[in-house]
């Protein structure tokens, strides 16, 4: 992995206007000052609602897009699809890749149909949750096209979450409903078709929500993940399999929960793959690629090196 031989007309997509706007500014943030220390002319664009100015911004056409985006519109293949019809390579994975993982019954269904663990459980209308649970206690409930936990609750037994879910729920007319696993959360980063490290996340209060991803302090990363050494290397496969199994291309993130509770080697489960890994101060694809010897702006080099028109 080396940075660029000589400097670069990059342009930076950041911001957008999906939930995790926030997180992406600051991911895009990073980037751009990482490649114009290497070197790069890069042009600052905060992808937003107006369609035309995005495009009228991108001409001259630079020689790559880094798509730092997040969510909705921006890790769905909805960018994805302008940047192919305009002939812009950009980084991270492509229209189809992209919308599989980010619809979360059809990535579960890919996974399935590879043969990965999977929990679980089911896309549902949300309204079929006010008079039944639709699985044991506990169980969770999130949307189908949100990252960073947004959206994402836990009905524990006891509890009335089912009415407040309902009422607060903001995410459309489905919802992925799936079994609790208990446990510790893992995490392997995949940068081309090298999986890079196993990543034990201790949230500070419990579950590793929005908060506990992005706060100072909301969690701990424990790198190399102590856990048994058969589950180390599982991990480390079926998050290349599982990058592999949705056509990724650049960097992906396969999220697991992993129940050792009879002990270990215990149960692994594969929860979901983003597309476009954060890049913020806090995240775990910096962090794991640091664990392997690869600093921050050699990582963003290397995939704007690696960025392609998939059209």
């Amino acid at each position: 992995m080396t940075a660029p031989r000589k400097p670069t007309d990059v342009a930076v997509l950041y911001g957008g206007m999906s939930a995790e706007r926030a997180v992406s500014l600051a991911s895009g943030e990073q980037v751009i000052a990482a490649l114009r220390e290497a070197g790069c002319q890069v042009r600052a664009i905060d992808a937003g609602a107006d369609l035309a100015a995005l495009i009228a911004a991108l001409d001259p056409r630079p020689d790559v897009v880094f798509n730092a985006l997040h969510g909705r519109f921006g890790e769905d293949g909805a960018i994805q699809g302008v940047l192919d019809w305009l002939g812009i390579p950009y980084t991270h994975s492509g229209v189809r890749a992209s919308a599989i993982a980010m619809d979360k019954a059809a990535a579960k269904a890919v996974f399935a149909g590879h043969g990965l663990p999977v929990p679980r459980g089911q896309a549902m209308p949300i309204a079929a949750l006010e008079h039944d649970d639709p699985l044991p206690r506990p169980f969770v409930v999130k949307p189908l096209n949100e990252g960073s936990s947004v959206g994402v609750t836990i009905v524990q037994p006891g509890d009335n979450r089912r009415a407040e879910l309902l009422r607060e729920w903001r995410y459309g007319e489905l919802a992925m409903v799936e079994e609790y696993i208990p446990g510790r959360e893992l995490t392997v980063a995949v940068i081309g078709d090298r999986a890079l490290a196993v990543t034990e996340i201790v949230a500070s209060h419990g579950f590793y929500d929005y908060q506990a991803k992005y706060a100072d302090g909301g969690s701990r990363h424990l790198v190399p993940a102590p856990v048994h050494r058969d589950t180390y290397g599982q991990a480390l496969e079926i998050a290349v399999a599982a990058h592999r199994a949705l056509g990724c291309r650049g960097a992906s993130r396969a999220d697991f929960r992993y129940d050792d509770s009879a002990g270990e080697p215990g149960r692994l489960v594969l929860l979901e793959v983003n597309t476009q890994p954060g890049l913020t101060r806090t995240s775990l694809l910096p962090e794991q690629a640091a664990f392997a010897g690869i600093g921050f702006q050699e990582l963003c080099c290397w995939m704007i090196e690696n960025a392609a028109c998939r059209a």
